[in-house]
């Protein structure tokens, strides 16, 4: 078979290298960071971590290490918080990572997964449609009907192979699935067993077993928790950046990881963007700008920083491939107008009147106001 990422004669593509990966599982990317955690680490681990509560923590929000490495951070966002969330992770508690949209459940979900357990691939991913077999189990129904219920025809879950292991469990938008699925999990979390009536037999959750659930209540779609499932999570509620600065360096470091991994050719001068997309969102996000002396109307998006790493990314590409390499106004004025009006009717009005009343008048953003107005 080639190495040079041609297709084979006989048509079969070429199996992807570690370097072909478009996004790669935080084990996998930040195994370098987890390794040099796990040899520096001397404090107690609960039972079936590979990392103590101190070093995932570091992990997380970054830091030094003895030899004076350091570790990069994932999260940024209050100490205390992610603390919280790493000791739940410790006791017999699932953890409920709440939020809006674009807040880093996912993100900071799957890094906890990856320095607790190793594996952060062990996911239910909630919808509309999500069966309970993708919670409990399913059955290979072509061994079913030969052999009838046997551990061969036996399909496990992502949950049920982290309760046989030992390992952490991950469900992604909680209250998207509907109601009858989500109860499903009270059973497992507060007993730590799954029946499997038709072998007549059950699955014992092993020690280290848990699971970390995200859920926002801003999307349409969204199914609440009943009580019962509520009372088996301790939640956490992740918060937007706090400040400005925090959004921006968040946004930054995304985008800067992202270029990378799309191999994007590295912007000059691209901070400057950042900061306005950065301001931008949050802005019409507060309904109030920055120096508290207008008031603006907020449109019906979320405008959060996921999205702001998007328009930013977008923009990179568009001066990388198309511009002279430096990122700017023009290169995310596209993706700004298209991230702010999501209804053509009553969120056009809000962005012609923040365009009119606000950046017009800031004598450093004519370029910015002149990119928004072509391609408003």
């Amino acid at each position: 078979m080639p190495d040079d990422g041609t297709v084979p004669e006989n048509g079969s593509a070429p199996a992807p290298g570690p370097d072909d990966v478009l996004r790669p599982h935080a084990e996998q990317q930040y195994s370098g960071e987890l390794a040099l955690l796990a040899e520096h680490d001397d404090r107690p681990r609960p039972p079936g971590w590979r990392l103590s509560p101190w070093a995932v923590t570091t992990y997380l929000l970054g830091g030094g290490l003895p030899d004076g490495t350091e570790i990069s951070p994932k999260y940024i966002g209050p100490r205390r918080l992610v603390e919280v969330a790493v000791a739940t992770l410790a006791t017999d508690r699932a953890l409920l990572l709440l939020g809006v949209p674009g807040t880093a459940k996912t993100w900071m979900s799957e890094h906890l997964a990856a320095a607790i357990s190793g594996d952060s691939t062990l996911l239910v991913q909630g919808t509309a449609g999500t069966p309970e077999e993708a919670v409990r189990y399913g059955w290979n129904y072509a061994r079913l009907l030969a052999e009838g219920p046997s551990e061969r025809a036996l399909v496990e879950s992502p949950l049920m192979r982290a309760m046989r292991h030992g390992m952490v469990a991950r469900v992604e938008e909680l209250t998207r699935m509907p109601g009858d699925v989500q109860d499903s999990l009270i059973t497992l979390l507060s007993e730590k067993t799954l029946p499997v009536p038709e072998l007549n037999a059950e699955v014992q959750a092993r020690r280290g077993f848990t699971v970390i659930a995200t859920a926002n209540d801003r999307d349409r779609g969204v199914n609440e928790l009943s009580s019962a499932l509520r009372r088996r999570f301790n939640t956490v509620v992740l918060p937007l950046p706090e400040s400005e600065a925090d959004e921006v360096e968040i946004v930054a470091r995304r985008v800067a990881q992202l270029g990378r991994a799309l191999e994007l050719p590295e912007a000059p001068a691209g901070l400057e963007e950042i900061r306005r997309v950065v301001t931008v969102f949050r802005e019409l996000r507060a309904g109030l700008t920055g120096d508290g002396r207008t008031k603006l109307k907020s449109p019906s998006g979320t405008l959060s920083t996921a999205e702001a790493i998007s328009v930013v990314t977008s923009g990179l590409a568009l001066a990388a491939h198309f511009g002279d390499g430096v990122l700017r106004a023009p290169d995310v004025a596209g993706g700004i107008v298209g991230a702010v009006v999501q209804d053509p009717a009553s969120d056009r009005v809000v962005w012609q009147e923040y365009l009119e009343t606000v950046v017009r008048d800031r004598p450093d953003w004519a370029d910015f106001y002149r990119a928004c107005r072509e391609v408003s």
